[in-house]
Parts: C-alpha cells; sequence; structure tokens
C-alpha cells in the first residue's frame, strides 16, 4: 500500500509560490472580486427552480436498492448519484465515495448558505459498507465537516479519506486519521488483495475554506484503476490541457463523472467550472466509455436554468453524433451499472 509518484516529468503540474498552490495552465485567470460582484449583483437569474411538487416530476428523487452494492460487479462499474459531486461508487472489490455532502446546506453554518432543493436519496447511516473516499478540494460544497463526523463515526478508520495535497492536517483535525495525502500524478494501491490504485490527477480550480487560506490546499480530480474496470471522477473543474494527459496516461475508462452544471454567467465562472460543452469534451478527452454528469440538480449556486445543463448535454451529443448512452444524467438515488453485463442502458432522464 505505498504511495508512489508515477513517471510525471512531462505532465502538468500545479506551481507552488509563498506556500500556494497555482494552476500551471494559460486557460485559467483567477476569480476576481468585481466579477464576485457583478455575478450577485447584475446578473439575471434564470435558475427558476420550481415547488417541490414539480420538482419530485422533473427531478425525483428515488429511493435506492442499496443492496445491490452488497457484491461488487465482476464487470463494469455500479454507480448512485447522491447529488451535486456525490456518489456512491463501486468496482473490482472496492466501494467508495466522491465529495459526499449530506447536509442540508453548503456551508460554514447550518443556517444560512446555499440550500438543497433535492435532498439526498438515504443518509450516511443508511450506506453500505465504504472503504474510501475521495476528496477533490476544499470548498463547503464539496467538502462537508457535519458529514466528514457521520462518516468517520459510522466506518472509524476501517475508511481510508483520499484527499490532495494539504488537506490531511484539516482530516486529522477532524477526527479522521486513515489519511493518503497526494499531489497529482501520484498513485496509491488502496489493498494488494484487489490491486486498485488511486491516483490523485489534475483539475483546473482553486480553494479556500475561511479567511486568508486561498489556496494553501490542492484541488484535484481522481483515478480509480482497477485490475478489470475504472472510474474517473472529475470533481471541479475548468477545462484545461490536463484531461488530454489524463486520458493518453490512464484512458480509457469504464465509467467517470463529469460535472455539467454551475457555469452561468460564463464570463466569470468558465475558468473555473466547466459548461456542458466542455464536460463532453472532457469526456472525450479522457476516452471515457460512458460518464454521468454531476454538479447540478441539487444546490442553487449559479444563475442557469435548473433543467438545462441535462438539456444541453443531450443536445451537444446529438450535435456531434455521439451516442445519447454515452454521456447521461440519471435521478437522485438511481443505482445503475455500466460497462457491465447487467448494464441497463439508457440515455438518462
Amino acid at each position: 500500500m505505498e504511495q508512489a509518484a508515477s513517471d510525471s516529468s512531462s505532465l502538468s503540474q500545479p506551481i507552488i509560490k509563498h506556500g500556494r498552490y497555482q494552476n500551471p495552465w494559460k486557460t485559467w485567470t483567477a476569480p476576481k472580486y468585481s466579477g464576485l460582484m457583478k455575478f450577485v449583483l447584475f446578473t439575471k437569474d434564470k435558475s427558476n427552480i420550481p415547488s417541490t411538487n414539480e420538482l419530485d416530476k422533473t427531478l425525483p428523487v428515488m429511493k435506492p436498492d442499496l443492496k445491490k452494492f452488497d457484491t461488487s460487479p465482476t464487470k463494469g462499474v455500479r454507480h448512485m448519484w447522491i447529488g451535486h459531486a456525490s456518489s456512491l461508487v463501486q468496482l473490482d472489490g472496492i466501494t467508495l465515495l466522491t465529495d459526499p455532502v449530506f447536509s442540508e446546506r453548503c456551508s460554514v453554518f447550518q443556517w444560512i448558505g446555499p440550500k438543497r432543493f433535492r435532498p439526498p436519496p438515504c443518509s450516511v447511516e443508511d450506506l453500505p459498507r465504504v472503504d474510501c473516499v475521495v476528496i477533490s478540494h476544499n470548498h463547503y460544497d464539496h467538502l462537508d465537516y457535519n458529514t466528514v463526523i457521520a462518516l468517520n463515526k459510522r466506518f472509524g478508520d476501517k475508511l481510508r479519506w483520499y484527499v490532495p495535497q494539504g488537506l490531511k492536517s484539516w482530516m486529522n483535525s477532524s477526527g479522521c486519521d486513515n489519511v493518503v495525502e497526494m499531489s497529482w500524478w501520484q498513485e496509491h494501491v488502496h489493498c494488494p488483495n484487489t490491486n486498485v490504485r488511486f491516483v490523485c490527477t489534475p483539475a483546473q480550480h482553486w480553494c479556500k475554506r475561511g479567511p486568508g487560506d486561498d489556496n494553501k490546499v490542492l484541488w484535484s480530480s481522481w483515478s480509480v484503476l482497477g485490475p478489470r474496470n475504472s472510474f474517473f471522477f472529475a470533481g471541479d473543474t475548468g477545462y484545461c490541457s490536463a484531461f488530454k494527459e489524463i486520458g493518453n496516461k490512464y484512458g480509457p475508462f469504464t465509467l467517470s463523472t463529469i460535472p455539467i452544471g454551475a457555469y452561468h454567467p460564463r464570463d466569470f465562472l468558465k475558468y473555473q467550472h466547466v459548461d456542458p460543452s466542455q464536460a463532453v469534451d472532457v469526456h472525450t478527452d479522457i476516452k471515457s466509455e460512458q460518464s454521468v454528469g454531476i454538479h447540478w440538480g441539487t444546490f442553487k449556486l449559479t444563475y442557469e436554468f435548473y433543467l438545462e445543463p441535462r438539456d444541453l448535454i443531450k443536445t451537444e451529443l446529438e450535435k456531434r453524433g455521439l451516442s445519447p448512452f454515452s454521456f447521461v444524467t440519471v435521478n437522485h438515488g438511481e443505482v445503475r451499472s455500466f460497462g457491465g453485463e447487467d448494464d441497463e442502458l439508457s440515455p438518462g432522464q
């Protein structure tokens, strides 16, 4: 289970200046306070999130059959969307969570901040056995303190946390001791019995959790490589050339979860969040056999129409002549298998 860096001399590396990380690509521009003010004060809100009764029709939350996770598939990847960037994923004898957030709000406080308009389909207590968690970065909609505490209480040190460089101390202070901290392109074999490798791979984003701690923690995507199947989690990202590097080094992936929402207004968010067209670019760059759209339909963070990400993915696939089965959206709580003999072929919602 030793951690090792793969041969990464020619691959994208984060820049570190004065103890703070920076993106290395020309496609990156750091968010400006003036852009934030323009976004908050002058951008028209087109989200139009309807009543709960209407949401139950357009974005239903399914009661998941979690017993399906009792046995790992011999072929393919099993997936359940919890909401936003949170998924429950199973492959090659390993069950993992991505950026789990079960709280009502993604905020430092639970009485203020972005609130769910779609609830999680299950609780932490309902989860099957989980072996590990991958965290992409420390923003509140991806790293939730209350969820970390609940998962640690439920699973203890049997649960391993994979986090980007700089986040281990926060995890330790939250009570989690089984933590593997990694930088881009480092690899870690989770368990010799399963021979599943976790690889910290690049993403174009940034980090901040409190006053003055901007970018003291790295951000990442994650590649999970099993002997038979593979899974890619993009985390939170703008579009950059690193995805071609990931695809060339580790692709093809059996299944990927790629953000498709929180992209409007574009002039402010284009550097840090892909839109649906760029999400398909990521899908093709990493050589994903099938992808699921995440980072939408759960919290109101930006101002695009709440169903637009789902609609635009379908439009983009048709425009490019790609199969409607290749990149899909799913319901909260929907358990599906991808790339296996029991692959439930469907173009999504």
